[in-house]
């Protein structure tokens, strides 16, 4: 029986395709640019791939401090959506911006801007979920956003790297070529945006109180004491504080970590590009298997499978050993995401679900400052980026023993 989308779930997948173009610019060329800056500024590539995980590690140590909170004040009625727009338009501004300074250290200062902007939005983006679909449908909706955010932020980002591969050929220098992609991205974020502002209605809040800002960190401050003795979310959270923060580094560090190997430019991005396409039938297909098999047993599959790529990556020299990692990345990566995040909405009360998907996003995008930081320190110790990558397989252990230990309960 075919799957038929709801208006509301289209628009809210939608803007997986509008933020998922950021992210993957971000990703792939971006890093590549920064360190044409850094490397203008004599600064070395050792150095270049620690500071680039250093603003990421700022970026979303910053978003674990506001994360729960804003997202505890999202929960008031009518709160959501203003909420949801104003860091959206944060971070779509801020990636326009990215196109207009020539200095590296302020080009890191705004991205760590454009990247909170980015990474709140999804915070009050994830908790929508219980409001625009039902228990039964979750796991489908979920992989379908991040599937179709993985193809679709293909169509904007194939013209970003066609100008700065090829906009030399045309009289197209490299900073005109960057500054007119990030104006294509930061465009493309809003419009896409313009559907879920339109269609989305919050359904599970909480009423409007005097002191509205006062009253969500006591809100906060109780879910915090209740989630504590709630074993299964407490767990679970440990677990997803640590396998997914070794997949967001692997996510926002790739570009950099084959920078570092010195592999082709060239090359890298395809095999990105590639990473996203092979993302998008395989999110699907975690999703259709989440009908027949338990979530559980399928995280715990991405879990091993990501343990398998970190310790892979120990023995990675050449650009072909590095497109097999992009592979093995995309057939894991939206799965991982989305059945982790239907699975935590199915167990939270959906009233409160912008203050606990605030705590989520400290555990998932919020935290990833753990990741980028190990990787960078290890980095610079050895002198092998390699080893850098390797170390976050303790992330994935680590993760996978409090994930089985919450599937118990």
């Amino acid at each position: 029986m075919k799957f038929k989308l709801t208006k509301q779930e289209k628009a809210w997948i939608l803007y997986d395709i509008g933020n998922s173009a950021f992210i993957l610019l971000v990703a792939t060329i971006v890093p590549i640019y920064f360190n044409s800056l850094a490397s203008s500024a004599g600064i070395s590539n050792t150095d270049y791939l620690a500071y680039w995980g250093y603003a990421t590690s700022i970026a979303t140590l910053l978003v674990a401090i506001i994360g729960p909170i804003f997202g505890t004040l999202a929960d008031t009625k009518d709160f959501k959506k203003p909420i949801f727009t104003i860091s959206m338009l944060v971070g779509a501004l801020g990636c326009t911006a990215l196109g207009f300074t020539g200095s590296w250290l302020i080009f890191l200062i705004i991205y760590i801007i454009a990247k909170v902007g980015y990474s709140s939005s999804l915070v009050f983006y994830d908790s929508m979920l219980p409001d625009i679909t039902t228990d039964d449908r979750m796991d489908h909706v979920s992989s379908y956003g991040y599937a179709w955010g993985y193809i679709g932020s293909c169509i904007p980002f194939v013209v970003c790297l066609v100008l700065v591969l090829m906009g030399g050929n045309w009289g197209i220098p490299m900073t005109t070529a960057m500054t007119i992609s990030f104006c294509i991205i930061g465009a493309w974020w809003i419009l896409i945006t313009l559907p879920l502002l339109k269609q989305y209605k919050q359904k599970n809040y909480v009423e409007v109180q005097k002191g509205a800002i006062k009253a969500s960190f006591g809100r906060l401050w109780e879910t915090l004491k209740q989630m504590s003795k709630n074993k299964k979310v407490f767990f679970f959270l440990i677990a997803f504080f640590c396998y997914i923060d070794g997949v967001y580094t692997i996510i926002d560090m790739a570009t950099a970590y084959g920078q570092a190997l010195g592999l082709d430019t060239t090359g890298l991005l395809l095999a990105l590009l590639v990473t996203q396409v092979v993302a998008w039938p395989f999110s699907i297909l975690f999703g259709r298997l989440s009908k027949k098999y338990d979530s559980n047993t399928l995280i715990t599959i991405c879990i091993c499978a990501y343990t398998g790529i970190a310790i892979y990556a120990l023995f990675l020299v050449s650009l072909t050993q590095f497109w097999i990692l992009a592979v093995c990345v995309g057939m894991f990566q939206g799965a991982i995401q989305a059945l982790s995040r239907s699975y935590f909405a199915k167990i939270i009360p959906a009233e409160k679900s912008g203050e606990y998907f605030g705590i989520y996003d400290i555990c998932g995008k919020g935290a990833s400052f753990l990741g980028t930081t190990i990787m960078g320190l290890a980095t610079q110790l050895t002198g092998n980026a390699n080893v850098g990558i390797a170390a976050l397989s303790i992330l994935f252990i680590i993760g996978l023993i409090f994930f089985r230990k919450q599937a118990k309960l």
